[in-house]
């Protein structure tokens, strides 16, 4: 059955791989203009990223290993939605389980897409304040260090060209503005 959406109608989906990332396919749709067209699309669940924010201004970022990027990157800790999982829980879960850090309040800064071109993905932006520590929980292929900058020295980074991460650099910049 075809989807309608504002930005096209759906005629057709063939799904190539389900993975954990999402689904990858072609899909045929209809665009406003009249033309059908077969696009490639990664259907995604979403994700949450977190800015931690400490009391005197710092952040912590993490440097994670991403074999797709080709090594280890400086990231703000981040994770895909689970099902049923609401956006600031998962940024809430990722700041534990990445860092070790625990918040007692959650600041919704906004929401992006990361690749429209080819993906339905939204990332929820959020900062996080009132840290605390708690054991840290990363997962098996997860390979992360942690470290604490100030505000500038972050910004100086993405000035820098050091951070790259876009998820990061949109969620640094509305944090510490």
């Amino acid at each position: 059955m075809p989807v309608h959406a504002p930005d096209g109608t759906l005629l057709a989906r063939r799904s190539i791989h389900r993975g954990p990332v999402g689904d990858y396919g072609v899909e045929t749709v209809r665009l406003p203009n009249g033309r059908t067209v077969d696009l490639d699309v990664l259907r995604h669940p979403g994700a949450g990223a977190v800015v931690p924010l400490h009391e005197d201004g710092s952040v912590t970022l993490i440097r994670q290993h991403r074999h797709a990027a080709g090594g280890m990157i400086w990231e703000v800790p981040a994770g895909k939605l689970e099902p049923g999982e609401a956006p600031e829980a998962c940024a809430a879960r990722e700041l534990e389980e990445e860092t070790g850090l625990r918040c007692g309040a959650l600041r919704r800064l906004t929401t992006i897409h990361t690749t429209p071109g080819f993906t339905d993905e939204v990332i929820h932006l959020y900062a996080a304040t009132e840290l605390s520590e708690v054991p840290a929980r990363p997962e098996a292929d997860e390979i992360i260090e942690c470290h604490r900058f100030s505000g500038s020295e972050a910004l100086a980074m993405i000035r820098r060209g050091d951070i790259t991460d876009a998820k990061s650099i949109v969620a640094l910049f509305l944090a510490l503005a």
